[in-house]
């Protein structure tokens, strides 16, 4: 990969998704291992989180996934649930992309971002893996971006469906490597 066209995308690590996983820092570990290699070799950390504005005026009430919320609140931009996690806290340079549905490319100005920064290969970490990554995986394929997706950097809640994910799926359109295999290529 050349660094200069690579961007690595870390997707919905954010408070109130993070939280779903408990206390469990050490999951962690694989996206701060990732956010670091990439600065340290100069590729551009795009952060994507998934929030709403006040009254949630862009969530439908067919959309079964957001709707909910509508009546629980919570996730909006003032909630400290779509806060990047501080774990993996950006930089001032690097942009924080809001989107409005599962896919990372939903109603937010990433594709503007990569496109102008000439970026035509991502990496693709994120939380979860049947949501976000996965979306996102099948819209960037079809945008015609490279894709690698870091196998260790993404969660799912059912161990089958990351399985099945990582091990069939992906590999269609991508490479699924983990990360210390993809900091071996950046050497």
């Amino acid at each position: 990969m050349k660094n200069q066209k690579t961007a690595l995308l870390v997707m919905d690590l954010q408070n109130g998704i993070v939280s779903r996983f408990g206390e469990n820092q050490d999951i962690l570990k694989p996206f701060q291992k990732a956010v670091e290699a990439a600065r340290q070799n100069h590729i551009p950390v795009v952060f994507v989180r998934v929030g709403f504005s006040e009254g949630y005026p862009e969530v439908s009430p067919q959309n079964k996934i957001f709707s909910a919320m509508t009546k629980t609140g919570g996730m909006t931009f003032a909630d400290s649930a779509t806060r990047i996690h501080h774990s993996v806290e950006p930089k001032p340079n690097e942009p924080v992309i809001t989107k409005y549905r599962v896919i990372a490319f939903a109603g937010s100005n990433l594709e503007i971002i990569l496109r102008s920064q000439k970026i035509d290969s991502l990496v693709l970490c994120g939380i979860s893996t049947s949501g976000v990554v996965l979306s996102t995986l099948r819209e960037a394929a079809d945008k015609d971006f490279s894709l690698t997706v870091l196998s260790d950097a993404c969660l799912d809640i059912d161990p089958e469906v990351q399985r099945i994910l990582i091990e069939k799926i992906f590999p269609r359109q991508a490479e699924v490597q983990s990360v210390n295999t993809w900091i071996g290529t950046l050497n």
